[in-house]
This record gives C-alpha cells, sequence and structure tokens, in this order.
C-alpha cells in the first residue's frame, strides 16, 4: 500500500569562498564516459569528445572537465608504477592530458580504493602515493575514485574515512591541484565526514537510464535511505532525488564540497524528454557534480537544448546552498514534492516536481517556498509580489540547436545563443539579470499568494521568483 507522507529536510551544501585543496568552488562540470561506453574506452573517444565540447560552446558553459572512466590500465610495471592499455592508449596518458589541457580543458581519470577497480582493473588501495605521483605527473586535474574490492574495510565510517583519507593526503602531498571525488555509494554516512577529505562525495548506487521505477538492485527507499547497506545499482532518478532529500550534508569548515548524485544520462534515450528535463534541473539545484554521460560526439536537438539551458545551469554554478525538500507525497514511483533555494541574488527558487506517470495540476503557497528563510526575512517577504520566471520558458529550438550540431553555426550564432561563464561568471550574471540566466516571464503572484502549474508525466516547473520591487529585499 502506498504511504503518504509529509518530510521536512534540511540539505545544505557547503558554499564557502575557498576549497580545503584550491579546487571545487563549485562543483565540476564536464563529461564522463562511463554511462554510455562502459569499458569501450580509447584515447580517439576522449580526445574526439573533448573537442566536441570545444567546438559546440559547451566549454564556454562551463564544461570543463574530460573524465576517462574505468578500464584504461593495463596493470602495474616492474617499478610498481601504474600503466595504460597502449592498445587503448598508444601515445599513453600524459599525451592525452597535454591535448586535453591544448584545448583549455582539464583533463580526469579514475582509480578505486580497493585492490581493483570495478571493472577488474588494478586498483590503488595500499599504492596510493605512488599512483597519486602518477596521475600528477601525467597532468590529471580530477579523480573519480570508487569503492570497489576494499576488501571489507568499510561499513564503519571510520574505516571508510581512513581509507578514502590515504588518497587524498597522497594527492594533495603531489602539490598539483586535483579534484577529488569520492565514490563509495553513499555508504558509512559519508556525508558526515568526506568534506573534510573530497569536493565531492556520492550519496547512492550508480545511476540507471530510467525514472521512477523500481530496481531490486536498487532497493532502499525513503527514509532508509540515511542507512542503506545496499546502495547497488540501477537506481532511478526519484529513488536518487529521495535520498537526497534525506542526506543531511553540514558544510564544510575548510571550504567547498558537494553530494554527487552520479553522472547525468541526458541524452541516452531511455527516458522522456520531460523526465530527462527534470533530471537535469534536479542535479542542477541540488547542487550535484554535473557530469554528462551522454555521447556527445553523437546528440539529438532535444538534448543539446536541455545541456546547454543556461536558466538551469546557474542554479547549479552559483554560490548559494543546494534545495531544501518542503514537502512530498507517495513513493519513489509516484510521488509529487516541493524543492525550494534561494539564489546568490536573493531570488527565491522553487521546482514543482511530478514523479508519477500522469499529468497533475500543482500548487505551492508563498508560505511554502519561504518556509527556511529566516524569519526576519519572512516578514518582509509576506508583503512583496514576486515575478515568476520559468526557468524552461526560452528553451532552444531545434532550429537553432540542429545549425550548432552540424557545425554550419558561426561563433556569432553561437555568442548569441549560448551563455559564455568563462567571460562572466553565473553568480554575476545574476547579480547583473542576464536575460539568458532568468528565463521568460510567466506571470506574477501576490505577497503570500498561490502559484498553480500544470506538470506533464515525470515532469517539473521549475521557478525563479524575483521581487516585483526590482531588487531583492532578501
Amino acid at each position: 500500500m502506498k504511504q503518504w507522507v509529509v518530510v521536512i529536510s534540511s540539505f545544505l551544501a557547503a558554499c564557502n569562498a575557498g576549497t580545503w585543496n584550491g579546487v571545487g568552488e563549485r562543483p565540476a562540470m564536464g563529461w564522463n564516459d562511463w554511462n554510455s561506453f562502459g569499458c569501450e574506452v580509447s584515447e580517439d573517444l576522449v580526445l574526439g569528445s573533448a573537442k566536441k565540447i570545444v567546438d559546440l560552446g559547451l566549454k564556454e558553459l562551463g564544461y570543463e572537465y574530460v573524465v576517462l572512466d574505468d578500464c584504461w590500465s593495463k596493470g602495474r610495471g616492474s617499478d610498481g608504477t601504474l600503466q595504460p592499455d597502449l592498445d587503448k592508449f598508444p601515445n599513453g596518458m600524459k599525451h592525452v592530458a597535454d591535448k586535453i589541457h591544448d584545448m583549455g580543458l582539464k583533463y580526469g581519470m579514475y582509480s578505486s580504493a580497493g585492490t581493483q577497480t570495478c571493472g577488474g582493473y588494478e586498483g590503488s588501495l595500499d599504492h596510493e602515493e605512488e599512483d597519486a605521483k602518477t596521475f600528477a605527473e601525467w597532468g590529471v586535474d580530477y579523480l573519480k575514485y570508487d569503492n570497489c574490492h576494499n576488501q571489507g574495510l568499510t561499513r564503519s565510517p571510520k574505516l571508510s574515512y581512513d581509507r578514502f583519507k590515504s588518497m587524498s593526503d597522497a594527492l594533495n602531498k603531489t602539490g598539483r591541484p586535483i579534484y577529488y571525488a569520492l565514490c563509495n555509494w553513499g555508504e558509512d554516512l559519508v556525508w558526515d565526514w568526506a568534506q573534510d577529505i573530497a569536493n565531492a562525495w556520492r550519496i547512492s548506487g550508480d545511476i540507471g537510464d530510467v525514472f521512477n521505477k523500481y530496481f531490486v538492485h536498487c532497493p532502499c527507499d525513503g527514509n532508509e535511505n540515511r542507512y542503506c547497506t545496499k546502495t547497488g545499482f540501477q537506481c532511478s532518478v526519484m529513488n536518487i532525488m529521495d535520498k537526497a532529500a534525506y542526506t543531511e550534508f553540514r558544510g564544510s569548515l575548510k571550504g567547498s564540497g558537494w553530494n554527487d548524485l552520479d553522472m547525468l544520462e541526458v541524452g541516452n534515450g531511455k527516458m522522456s524528454d520531460e523526465a530527462y528535463k527534470t533530471h537535469f534541473s534536479m542535479w542542477a539545484i541540488l547542487k550535484s557534480n554535473f557530469l554528462l554521460g551522454n555521447d556527445i560526439r553523437n546528440m539529438t536537438e532535444d538534448t543539446f537544448s536541455i545541456i546547454t539551458n543556461p536558466a538551469i545551469i546557474a542554479l547549479n554554478q552559483d554560490m548559494n546552498a543546494a534545495a531544501t525538500r518542503v514537502w512530498y507525497y507517495g513513493d519513489t514511483t509516484d510521488s509529487i514534492g516541493l524543492w525550494v533555494g534561494t539564489s546568490s541574488n536573493g531570488d527565491q527558487l522553487m521546482a514543482l516536481v511530478n514523479g508519477g506517470n500522469e499529468p497533475r495540476k500543482m500548487n505551492a503557497t508563498l508560505e511554502d517556498v519561504l518556509f527556511y528563510v529566516s524569519s526576519e526575512v519572512e516578514e518582509s517577504a509576506r508583503k512583496t509580489a514576486f515575478d515568476i520566471y520559468d526557468l524552461w520558458g526560452n528553451r532552444m529550438d531545434n532550429s537553432t540547436a540542429e545549425a550548432i550540431l552540424s557545425g554550419d553555426a558561426d561563433d556569432d550564432f553561437k555568442a548569441k545563443h549560448l551563455y559564455n561563464a568563462t567571460e562572466t561568471s553565473y553568480k554575476d550574471g545574476l547579480k547583473k539579470n542576464d536575460p539568458k540566466l532568468l528565463g521568460k516571464k510567466i506571470g506574477s503572484v501576490e505577497p503570500m499568494g498561490t502559484i498553480t502549474a500544470d506538470v506533464p508525466a515525470q515532469g517539473i516547473a521549475i521557478y525563479r521568483l524575483k521581487p516585483q520591487s526590482g531588487k531583492s529585499e532578501l
């Protein structure tokens, strides 16, 4: 029987100005090969994908990390150092890193805090210092560090902390700033301790290209997510969002750190367009690591228009806290929920999520939206009317997307239609009310009024609320 519950959760991400290892002020944006290619990796794939990031204008949007996942290694050499598979990477890893750096991008790689990786290749457990040195010498800027074959050093926060801290210390010892993405699948209350040693940490089992279906391989739902010991794989978007809602992260005294909801599945073909919009929007507003997982060398106009929406990307890259779930009814396979947040410029953010398979009319009051703001702010806001901006209202049309994807668009055309975060950061763009970041104005709401939306199946209504005074009182 379906259980209907009201959930109030606190879900804050760190937003300090600096970071403990010099990187990670904002969630990492980029691309990772795993979701689309698994072990079918090569030098041509990685460099070809990096070139597409540049050619399509994705670099200017903020997609800067090109991450090679598992299955790249041939084991260790006679001196004990990791060796690349030269059949897949004939010129070696430093060559790949140098080529990516020449494009103005950053290079990421993968290992595991175990004797083997998840694909059965050489792991880094008890080899942390030599492997960190190797990664630094190759020019690596990002390390995804997995949890497979961990020799039982888990099921205890202390055991997991010590195991992952060994690589953290080794990376820092190299002197090279390397974004450290810890991937222990949300085990051992990772969000309580990872901010001291990592830039990001996974909070769930591996994602699948599925929106709301239940899979036995990803069994934990609801409040049990906090203490889940069966994190699994093939987890749905809604399952991971539910885990995020129950994951309390207080922030880091050393600097920024981010809950990682796993790589994006947008464009991999098994979800609807509305589901992909919801997926992309929620990973953004929840401040997850933001790594594309599709084949960016071959994507549809619909996919391109999702991953290039600057009004949504700004939610991820703006220097403010992650969204909080105010209320929720249902379960992972059929639910509705309201998530709220505040932008760095004082705008209020809200997302009505329809996790079910039928369209729904949904609403939220401003009292709901302002639930977590301070009492002083709420008193002022009660007297304020807000303009409502739909963050998907100015989605790129297919003809524009096709022109860019086909290579027919020149730089001026791309500059007109794509935001350039390398010239103006998302935070500064919001401060200037850049129209590309605001979405489309669709109406207004009176002081302490109600906002209503027709939300498609598996869809989202995600809005930016600006005080009508023209400047935020918040």
